[in-house]
């Protein structure tokens, strides 16, 4: 197809020269001739240098080509530029459609630009996005080359104006107050893994684990939760903070199905990615530099609703704000005072109140002073919860009233917002008052108020049922008998002994001490040892957390275990002696006394008998004197030792019963006591762990 000639048509005809070499020359309406590329190593289309346009009037020269020619190749020009504009067009839809940004058309609202979790695509997107919207400037990426480039080799490369790759942000640090107690914490959970159950530990290795995860992400940036019910207004005043409509507001309810990020600043990548989510939600804020200056290092999420009909919607609230730093909880006049946000979650997270906004919105529906009353109303309701309240200078959360559609209130609450965001402390006492929460929740497993321990009069009743279930009175007191008895036997009269010895003889018996009696194996009776047990296991756990008091108790019965056993074998070897008992130094003397009393009765009969048969002379004074100073003589003798050793005997029978005794509170000490009193000192080193968790002194602890 042909077409008219024209005067301000550019000339585009093409002369491929057929030269040597295969070069092609591209030739001007003014005669200038540009050589094109040669082909390439691989053999395939060699590339062609676009003519550049000639505004000037110049005529054709000498070599100018033919009317026919100019009019042929005009032609074919307006052809190749109408392809080459609707190519243009049709690429612009593609890349548009692959997630270039499409330019606004007028009176339409603009689109939040994505977040820095999707950086590359944006920066992608902006420069597909200019290739694609200017006519002028139009790039295949094989042919042809941009209008742009330099038109000789010789000039300079172009600067590079790429933004530089910034460097990640300072992760978060911590104080030393709450490392301290974080690592207390963590030993805490420790030691008490054995004696508490993994439900009770739970909510504490979820906080160090947050609080780990949380210190090694951006510490320049504050992640704030906007919080509410079905129709309080959050995602609007998200919108309105936001300064572009980013998350969907209507009547239908619930409007907001998924959490959804805006970040003021570069860096907040791997924060967004902690909370679950996904690139596709989070944007970045349209605003002045200075409005957005202000809230630098914000990370503000938009929380479906918390009264939510659906129930992951309830389920991704839950989550989420374990993570976050802060929380703004949005209100409005007809449900402020619902008992689901107050019982579900401002009372719980009372401790939070340093890191919590509550926010009264749609004021503009309350006529007059109606707005300061339910206001009043509102931090009423919140003293009830234990929240502390943010006025005069205390710390305590901040309560506001605004209006996100009129955007009453929304520059102070930006304000606040922004000051808070700038102390760059929120994560820090997010995390304490996480710890605080903790604690509170393990103080009945750790802390009674009662004292505890094992006192030394508990610790005597013990060895005193022990040593009466082994009998250790009785074997003192048979200690002592046998005692006297042998001394009876060394220092009474001969006949006596004589008759002792003959009942002896029909019942024989030693002098040694008996191994058992009846009665002394009822006293080592099972029940009355599993008797003393419960009572010292009573004592100890006495004022002791449930968990602790079970722990001791099940110790003892532990230790209790094979005691009875072990006492009567204890038993058996403290009451045998391993010889006669011992002789005091009288005894001798005792003994020669009653010899010679004995010899005086021998010598005094015999006179007599020598008398009575006439072998001596009659005189009965003296013999008969003799014979009565024997046989008054020898009882005295006995009776004297017998008060002699009463002193003896009793020393004696009180040392057989300091061995037992001594023996069985050995024994129980070893198997009962001893591990009391490991399970009391793991106790209070355990609650001294616990003060240091709460950062109290540990004597206030209990």
């Amino acid at each position: 197809m042909q077409k008219g000639p024209s005067q301000d048509t550019r000339a585009d005809a093409r002369t491929d020269a057929t030269s040597s070499g295969g070069v092609r020359t591209d030739a001007t309406s003014s005669g200038g001739v540009r050589t094109g590329d040669t082909p390439s190593e691989g053999g395939g289309r060699p590339g062609r240098n676009r003519v550049g346009d000639d505004r000037s009037a110049g005529t054709a020269g000498d070599d100018a080509p033919s009317e026919d020619t100019r009019r042929k190749s005009t032609g074919l020009s307006k052809e190749r530029r109408a392809d080459r504009k609707e190519a243009a067009a049709a690429e612009g839809r593609f890349r548009r459609g692959a997630g270039a940004r499409k330019p606004s058309a007028p009176g339409l609202p603009q689109r939040a630009p994505v977040g820095d979790g999707d950086e590359h695509a944006r920066v992608n997107g902006d420069a597909e996005s200019a290739r694609a919207d200017g006519d002028a400037v139009w790039d295949d990426g094989l042919i042809a080359r941009r209008v742009t480039e330099p038109a000789t080799a010789g000039e300079p490369p172009a600067p590079d104006t790429r933004p530089a790759v910034q460097a990640p942000p300072a992760p978060l640090a911590y104080d030393a107050p709450l490392r301290a107690r974080l690592d207390a914490l963590r030993e805490l959970v420790g030691v008490s893994r054995a004696r508490l159950d993994s439900d009770t530990l739970a909510e504490a290795g979820r906080v160090l684990d947050e609080a780990a995860a949380r210190r090694k992400l951006s510490g320049q940036h504050t992640v704030v939760a906007i919080a509410g019910a079905t129709g309080s207004g959050k995602s609007q005043l998200f919108n309105a903070l936001a300064g572009v409509a980013i998350s969907e507001t209507g009547v239908r309810r619930p409007t907001t199905a998924a959490p959804i990020a805006c970040s003021w600043s570069d860096g907040a990548a791997t924060l967004i990615d902690r909370l679950g989510i996904p690139g596709r939600l989070r944007r970045r804020p349209l605003q002045s530099p200075e409005a957005e200056a202000q809230l630098r290092g914000l990370v503000l999420v938009d929380l479906p609703d918390h009264d939510s009909a659906a129930v992951q919607h309830r389920e991704q609230v839950d989550r989420v704000l374990k993570l976050v730093d802060a929380v703004i909880w949005v209100v409005d006049p007809e449900k402020y005072a619902d008992a689901v946000i107050h019982e579900r979650y401002l009372r719980p997270m009372a401790g939070h109140a340093e890191v919590m906004f509550v926010v009264l919105n749609q004021v503009d529906r309350l006529p007059g002073e109606a707005a300061h009353q339910v206001l009043d109303d509102l931090r009423r309701l919140l003293d009830e919860d234990g929240i502390a309240l943010g006025e005069h200078g205390e710390p305590g959360a901040t309560v506001l009233a605004l209006s996100a559609l009129t955007g009453d209130g929304v520059g102070e609450l930006r304000e606040v917002l922004g000051q808070f965001v700038a102390r760059r402390n929120a994560p820090g006492r997010r995390i304490s008052a996480d710890v605080d929460a903790t604690a509170r929740q393990l103080r009945p497993a750790y802390v009674t108020g009662r004292r505890v321990g094992l006192s030394e009069e508990a610790r005597d009743e013990f060895s005193d049922r022990l040593a009466d279930a082994v009998g250790a009175v009785a074997a003192g007191e048979a200690a002592e008998r046998a005692w006297r008895r042998n001394a009876n036997r060394a220092c009474g009269t001969p006949w006596l002994r004589l008759w002792r010895w003959t009942q002896e003889r029909r019942d024989p018996q030693t002098a040694r001490l008996p191994v058992r009696d009846p009665a002394d194996e009822e006293a080592t009776a099972r029940q009355r040892v599993e008797q003393a047990v419960r009572v010292v296991a009573d004592r100890a756990a006495y004022g002791l957390p449930a968990p602790w008091a079970l722990t001791v108790r099940e110790a003892a019965a532990r230790g209790a275990q094979g005691l009875p056993e072990a006492l009567d074998e204890m038993a058996v070897r403290a009451t045998t002696p391993a010889r006669r008992p011992p002789r005091p130094g009288w005894w001798p003397v005792a003994v020669l006394a009653q010899v010679s009393m004995t010899i005086l009765q021998v010598v005094g009969g015999l006179w007599l008998v020598a008398q009575i048969i006439g072998v001596m002379s009659p005189n009965l004074g003296v013999p008969v004197l003799l014979m009565v100073a024997g046989i008054v003589g020898g009882p005295l003798v006995e009776w004297g030792s017998r008060m002699a050793a009463r002193g003896p005997a009793r020393r004696y029978g009180q040392e057989a019963e300091r061995r037992l005794r001594e023996a069985a509170t050995g024994c129980g000490r070893a198997r009962v006591l001893d591990p009391l009193a490991a399970e009391l000192l793991r106790y209070r080193e355990v609650r001294e762990e616990y003060g240091r968790v709460t950062g109290a002194a540990p004597a206030s602890v209990g």
